[in-house]
């Protein structure tokens, strides 16, 4: 467990991020002219292979990291508040830590979504020293099944030198839905989050196209009861996760392109990571008139999404400008025709 010395210094820092938070927030719902959340690709590659996930390929290389400075000050130009690493397994690009410390640079939050399986003491603190702000890991199951290594069993030891070593805020993610054998594993992971001092929450994985898939009954059960855990949750937003799981359309306005960009390894901005080629658009060239666009266009993959970190950004503009179908481009496939990743 922490020191004393270690839990106070990240009690401050912990402090710092929220007054940045609450600041970005206000600026968030003043203006519509930027974006709140971006997610960056630095290498595809994963050393797992989870049968769900369709984010991840066991050969490509990291991108430079000249090309990600290039890539991370753009989205600063752009006034982007919070840039999360993800991948494939971000921890596998061998400067991840000068990445971090671009976007802190560049005045925003940095996170990261990582299996874990890669952190040792060493490697934590120099992602204190990085800067790093907040890190996710999901964790599928108590034991590896052939759905998915990333067990409470093998992780454990990585939670406890995150809880000894870490200054940043650490989520743990746990899922019930799709090719998840025993949901029960959830409320085993939570629980253990919470006893280790991070915070933790629960998602309803998707398919293999990212839609929903409704929950049985006793993965309902397990996620109302981790849902009543309250103020222990972390960017959660009940009412998209509550028909999800009754397997209910949303009725929302979905903001991907404009106030959420999902950038792959290629430099591309895409709606997200189950709709990638859409808008498919260089980041080098992305402009302000490209994000004003996507925040108009209706996406007609919304009402079944299960992309969390959408709805949370959208979240912010479900009140004002209503959106519609986007203009017909010759040679460009409309909203009727998104195709989700298989």
């Amino acid at each position: 467990m922490p020191s004393a010395l270690t839990s106070l210094r990240r009690r401050a820092k912990a402090l710092r991020r929220n007054l940045r938070g609450a600041r970005m927030a206000a600026r968030a719902l003043a203006s519509t002219e930027h974006p709140l959340l971006a997610h960056i690709i630095p290498v595809r590659r994963c050393n797992l292979a989870c049968t769900y996930c369709n984010e991840f390929d066991d050969f490509s290389q990291p991108v430079p990291t000249e090309e990600m400075f290039r890539r991370i000050d753009k989205l600063g130009a752009l006034g982007t508040a919070v840039v999360t690493i993800s991948g494939g397994e971000p921890l596998l690009h061998p400067e991840l830590d000068d990445i971090i410390r671009r976007i802190r640079a560049n005045g925003m939050i940095a996170g990261l979504i990582t299996n874990g399986y890669l952190l040792v003491a060493e490697r934590i603190q120099r992602l204190n020293r990085a800067g790093l702000e907040w890190l996710q890991i999901s964790i599928d199951n108590v034991n590896p099944d052939e759905v998915s290594k990333k067990s409470l069993k093998v992780l454990d030891k990585k939670l406890q030198l995150l809880a000894e070593h870490g200054d940043f805020h650490v989520n743990i993610n746990s899922v019930v839905g799709s090719g998840i054998h025993h949901p029960q594993d959830a409320l085993t992971i939570g629980r253990r989050a919470l006893e280790l001092g991070f915070t933790s929450t629960i998602g309803i994985i998707h398919d293999g196209s990212g839609q929903l898939q409704p929950l049985g009954e006793e993965e309902r059960r397990i996620y109302e009861e981790m849902k009543s855990w309250g103020k222990s949750s972390f960017t959660r937003i009940n009412a998209f996760q509550d028909n999800i799981a009754k397997g209910l359309p949303n009725d929302w306005r979905c903001r991907a392109g404009a106030r959420y960009l999902y950038i792959c390894e290629d430099g591309l901005v895409h709606y997200c990571s189950q709709q990638r080629g859409y808008p498919g658009v260089p980041l080098a060239t992305y402009t302000r008139d490209d994000m004003r666009r996507e925040y108009l266009t209706e996406k007609t993959c919304a009402p079944h999404c299960t992309v969390s970190c959408v709805h949370q950004v959208s979240i912010f503009d479900s009140w004002r400008a209503p959106q519609q179908p986007a203009p017909s481009t010759p040679g460009v496939a409309s909203p009727s025709e998104l195709v989700q990743i298989k």
